[in-house]
């Protein structure tokens, strides 16, 4: 399969030119940490946007770590995959333990970034959520969460790839779902990139410090 992108900024920046078409009136663009915000980047540049980020971390099955059961936000927010929770066994202590071990990761992650960018106020904002892909859509889901109570006046879900099941699921929860290449048959995100490196916290850092935005 030829890959739909060369990288996450040349992602962002098609992801930007679909977004130039609803005419958004100063909308606040949130990348998610970490693959989320160079295409978070390169969406605020194209239009020339405010940048900012909203942490959430994916909580992975005590014994499947890829399979993600639910995500938790910046905030204290917590979605679990129910199902999948019920489906595979996972115990209400190994849960838990899962929800900890990423709560301290998210604690670390917000000192990091934060020292180079302090959060700007989201209320009464168009937000747009960015990320560089979904695939089962837990993280975003508590990434709405987190905008959705500070409030946010209007919440958009932006990425560059995603199945037809994950803008079906998130069409009732936020305002607006844009999607550049919607695949009907869907593995990882990183399919879908030629270049689909780990983005590191410098490089996290070094996004949010690039331009200060509108």
């Amino acid at each position: 399969m030829v890959p739909m992108f060369r990288n996450r900024s040349e992602a962002g920046l098609r992801l930007a030119e679909r977004l130039d078409e609803l005419h958004l009136a100063d909308p606040l663009i949130l990348g998610l940490p970490r693959g989320g915000v160079p295409v978070a980047r390169a969406v605020a540049d194209h239009l020339r946007a405010d940048l900012d980020f909203v942490l959430v971390r994916k909580l992975g099955h005590p014994r499947q770590p890829e399979l993600a059961i639910g995500a938790i936000g910046e905030f204290g927010h917590i979605v679990v995959n129910d199902v999948i929770i019920k489906q595979t066994g996972v115990s209400e202590s190994e849960l838990a333990g899962v929800v900890e071990r990423e709560r301290s990761e998210l604690a670390r992650r917000v000192e990091t970034y934060r020292s180079a960018r302090p959060a700007m106020d989201i209320a009464d904002r168009l937000v747009v959520l960015v990320d560089d892909g979904i695939a089962t859509g837990a993280t975003m889901r508590a990434a709405v969460e987190v905008v959705r109570s500070a409030p946010a006046a209007g919440v958009i879900v932006a990425v560059p790839v995603a199945p037809p099941s994950a803008i079906e699921s998130f069409s009732d929860l936020v305002d607006e779902v844009v999607v550049v290449e919607v695949p009907q048959a869907m593995g990882s995100v990183g399919q879908f990139y030629a270049d689909f490196s780990q983005t590191t916290d410098q490089e996290v850092v070094q996004a949010l410090l690039g331009r200060e935005g509108g």
